[in-house]
């Protein structure tokens, strides 16, 4: 837990801009609960037998670089003073589960990078709804968005 003590609310940062419209909605209920939050982005590579992984790549600073860029993108210059982020190493939905014990709230984007194959197995946010032990947001929209505004039409994706 971060900030003497106070439940944090965690939010799953992929890149996507579901993950940056999920940093704002944590700001948002940050604030109104007086909470920190906790940015994280979950990296977890794996090499294949016969592939080739270039030497200068670090999935790490990846992590961290996607992290940046997701803060940037939701607040600008200047994100808020109660906002640290973490890149950590694992599978994204277990690492966002882990994180959630002793967390107020896990703040995740509807869909994220994940593809068809995401479809297939389940996505991290679904795995997170469903083993989570704390409160569970899911994001589909930007605070503040009309409805014909949204990301993605939340009628074919339920």
């Amino acid at each position: 837990m971060t900030d003497q003590g106070r439940q944090p609310i965690i939010v799953g940062v992929d890149g996507s801009d579901l993950s940056v419209a999920a940093l704002r909605h944590a700001r948002v209920f940050a604030d109104a609960l007086d909470s920190p939050v906790e940015a994280i982005a979950a990296w977890n590579y794996q090499a294949a037998p016969g592939t080739f992984t270039p030497v200068l790549w670090n999935p790490a600073e990846e992590a961290e670089k996607v992290l940046r860029d997701a803060l940037g993108r939701a607040f600008g210059d200047r994100p808020p003073a109660q906002i640290v982020s973490h890149a950590v190493h694992g599978h994204p939905a277990q690492v966002l589960i882990d994180a959630g014990r002793g967390a107020r709230m896990l703040v995740l984007g509807s869909r994220g990078r994940g593809g068809f194959a995401g479809r297939l197995l389940g996505s991290v946010s679904t795995a997170c709804a469903a083993h989570a032990p704390c409160p569970v947001l899911i994001v589909r929209a930007d605070p503040g968005m009309e409805a014909g505004e949204r990301t993605m039409d939340s009628s074919t994706h339920r």
